[in-house]
């Protein structure tokens, strides 16, 4: 696996790069996403939450500077203890409070990929739970389905399925109105990532609530949007590639993303540029 590993990637730079300034005016924003579920807004990636009389179940732990005001949103909700922490993925703005997190006795579950990355970026607070296909999770009163999706965003993917409240946290498999980041240097891949997509659609319906990595909570539908981008995007990167265009020419042709430029897609991380050299990279190799 070591040839998949770089110690920092460019997305975590450029997150770490603001975090100073941004902090005092992090707020987190609390949405209810079913009886006893709930999604946190605040900054890095949406964190899920499942409250009841068992304990707190958490998805993802977004950066550690922010943990005390996440950790006051989740009082609000609960008087219980967070008995078990998912990571869907390494990166830091998802895993970064883990160690925040652990301090109060709580179990830390991810892939068996994710381990192995945030212990080579030397961090501590590993998870002490690892699994290579699926796991389940009962809590408060419901089956939590775990799965783990190939060479997606990375090589370590979780969704999490909440079978009795219909919601479903994607992680970074799904960025709601914007290009999604496909880590290339940690396992990710355009092919893996619509696959993944693909098959997560199967495991809901139309009234499955969706938190995704980034963005708003969603639904099938947009999921469905979603899909039918990146699959546009690949035909037409994939013709560029086979009538022998080059990634500079890929690059600077924007008539290949203008409709969902228009749309509002490119963000400050993930240009239309930058989409369109990811999907190049990941389709030549």
């Amino acid at each position: 696996m070591n040839h998949l590993f770089r110690t920092i990637t460019p997305f975590l730079l450029i997150l770490n790069f603001t975090i100073g300034a941004q902090n005092n005016a992090v707020v987190i924003k609390t949405l209810k996403m079913a009886d006893h579920i709930y999604m946190l807004e605040g900054q890095g990636g949406n964190i899920g939450i499942s409250v009841g009389d068992e304990g707190v179940l958490m998805i993802d732990s977004q950066f550690a500077h922010v943990t005390p005001k996440i950790r006051e949103a989740i009082r609000a909700l609960s008087d219980k203890p967070i008995k078990f922490l998912v990571n869907t993925h390494h990166h830091g703005d998802h895993s970064g409070g883990n160690s925040n997190i652990a301090k109060g006795n709580t179990t830390i579950i991810a892939h068996d990929n994710v381990r192995w990355r945030i212990e080579h970026q030397e961090k501590d607070a590993l998870p002490v739970i690892t699994y290579s296909d699926k796991l389940h999770i009962y809590l408060n009163g419901e089956q939590v389905l775990v799965v783990h999706f190939d060479n997606a965003h990375t090589d370590g993917d979780s969704m999490l399925y909440f079978t009795e409240s219909n919601v479903l946290h994607t992680g970074d498999v799904f960025f709601h109105e914007r290009y999604p980041y496909i880590d290339l240097n940690s396992g990710g891949s355009v092919n893996g990532y619509i696959d993944a997509v693909k098959k997560a659609l199967i495991l809901i319906d139309e009234d499955t609530k969706i938190i995704p990595g980034h963005g708003r909570p969603s639904d099938k539908k947009a999921y469905q949007f979603f899909l039918s981008m990146l699959e546009e995007l690949r035909t037409k990167i994939l013709d560029e590639i086979k009538v022998g265009k080059s990634e500079e020419e890929v690059a600077a042709n924007t008539a290949l993303t203008k409709a969902y430029d228009d749309l509002g897609y490119s963000w400050n991380f993930i240009s239309s540029e930058k989409i369109r050299r990811t999907f190049y990279r990941s389709l030549k190799e």
